[in-house]
């Protein structure tokens, strides 16, 4: 047999690094091998995310791509468009088709060079990357009602394709995966979050969606950030002092290289995230970086400032990771809040819906739902409230503070007697709990032991669950005003 030797990338991973082959068994396999007739041309090729059963986006142009031999005539044919190229030098060639409508009927879709290649049972409509760490690798056989679930996960206008895990120091040309229909045997291990936010999508807007799973547990956003991010900005090197942040610095890009970079091409609607978990101990600097992951993304791509709809991380009680000697989960939520600044962005919050005792809470279904109710207000411009409350200002009256915020809805109400987690402090900056009871539109909030309120905080901690939402049923983010 062929002896195969190995190293190791990461732990645990073997990697094929040489192939001996083996000495030949006959002289008469030698001469046959040395009389087998030359390869003059290279078979037309496309990257593994054209596939059967794909989802193609609908009604934006489409970059198809892959490789073939060096000037070797390419012609790409989807529906009734067609687009004739060749390859170039270095085998590569890409073409751009007009944008088509929703198709839930397969149209064709033929690539011929000097072979054909014709993929099945494609459909048009919206195409989402699903990316991030656990919560988002989190599959549907581990969440919530996992048996009632996956029995009725028959949807064949849902597509699936889930991104094998590869890191690499620089970008490469592929991934590892194929398109799978929607099904109860399909839908088992395939992201919970990804699954039930194209769930809602499909049914909501009745047109295929399209899911790429492209996640892996354990990871902080550095891994995800392309590296012209980082030569666009290199204070992004500049960490906290802990050891966790240093050793992310030695190995920045690598996901993004070897499970983003190949799908950046691609024509897509847009993206969903969850991740900010292996960031706490170095919350300080995720504000900078998660922004500059995302302006990475869409430098990358191509197509614009694209959809990004991202979860804020849940209650839990993170100060309890002896490694970490702070936890910074409150200012990840922050960061996560301040990041809604950047254009076409939108955050789910999740502290109704998390479990302190377990990082990965199994409601799944709430969080696709609420990722699916960011798409269409971020995503097509419906006017529906999308979003709990956020904070927007403060003014002071007497020992009083007055909170005003955004998407307040049909109102602001408390799920309970009064409202929870409010602190208050004065110029000593010392935070008491507060009393706080919602007036209009407005929240207000004082302490018997605070004469002169200058900031109020709520919900600043690991594992606060407050209990302010609007009537629509969506809980406030946390924030601080100081």
């Amino acid at each position: 047999m062929a002896e195969i030797e190995l190293s190791y990338f990461q732990k645990g991973i073997p990697v094929i690094t040489s192939y001996r082959r083996p000495i030949c068994l006959s002289f008469v396999a030698c001469l046959a091998f040395l009389f087998l007739p030359a390869v003059t041309s290279a078979d037309v090729a496309l990257p593994k995310i054209f596939g059967d059963e794909m989802v193609l986006q609908r009604d934006k142009p489409l970059t198809i791509w892959g490789t073939a031999d060096a000037n070797e005539k390419v012609t790409v044919t989807i529906g009734d468009s067609s687009k004739t190229t060749s390859a170039g030098q270095n085998g590569k060639w890409s073409v751009e088709l007009p944008s088509l409508p929703a198709s839930k009927k397969p149209v064709p879709f033929t690539v011929q060079g000097n072979n054909k290649i014709s993929l099945k049972n494609v459909l048009i409509g919206d195409v989402w990357i699903c990316s991030g760490q656990s919560n988002m690798e989190w599959s549907v056989d581990r969440g919530k009602n996992p048996q009632q679930e996956i029995a009725a996960a028959d949807h064949p206008q849902i597509r699936l394709f889930t991104v094998k895990r590869h890191k690499a120091d620089a970008p490469v040309d592929d991934v590892t995966g194929s398109w799978a229909i929607c099904t109860p045997a399909s839908i088992p291990k395939f992201s919970a979050v990804g699954y039930f936010f194209g769930r809602y999508l499909q049914k909501h807007l009745d047109v295929p969606i399209g899911l790429i799973n492209s996640s892996w547990g354990g990871t902080p956003a550095e891994y995800w950030t392309p590296k012209s991010s980082f030569e666009n900005d290199p204070q992004l090197k500049q960490t906290s002092d802990h050891p966790h942040a240093q050793n992310v610095m030695t190995t920045p890009s690598v996901l993004y290289n070897g499970m983003i970079a190949p799908l950046a091409p691609l024509t897509i609607r847009g993206a969903i995230w969850y991740q900010g978990e292996s960031n706490v101990p170095m919350a300080r600097h995720y504000a900078k970086m998660f922004g500059a992951m995302i302006t990475g993304w869409r430098r990358e791509f191509g197509q614009g400032d694209f959809p990004f709809l991202f979860v804020q991380i849940a209650p839990w009680n993170y100060a309890g990771i002896k490694s970490w000697p702070r936890s910074g989960a409150p200012e990840v939520r922050e960061a996560q809040l301040q990041t809604l600044a950047l254009p076409n962005t939108g955050m789910v919050v999740t502290t109704d819906i998390g479990n302190v005792k377990d990082i990965h809470p199994k409601n799944k279904q709430e969080v696709g739902r609420r990722l699916g109710l960011a798409a269409r207000a971020v995503a097509f411009g419906e006017n529906i409230v999308a979003s709990g409350p956020i904070f927007r200002e403060m003014k002071i009256d007497g020992d009083r503070a007055i909170l005003s915020f955004d998407h307040v809805g049909g109102g602001l109400l408390a799920r309970g007697e009064t409202l929870s987690h409010f602190q208050v402090a004065g110029k000593d900056k010392k935070f008491v709990d507060a009393q706080a009871k919602i007036q209009g539109d407005k929240v207000i909030v004082w302490s018997d032991a605070v004469s002169e309120p200058v900031a109020v905080r709520f919900g600043f901690s690991d594992i606060a669950e407050p209990n302010l939402f609007n009537k629509e049923g969506l809980p406030a983010s946390p924030f601080r005003t100081d």
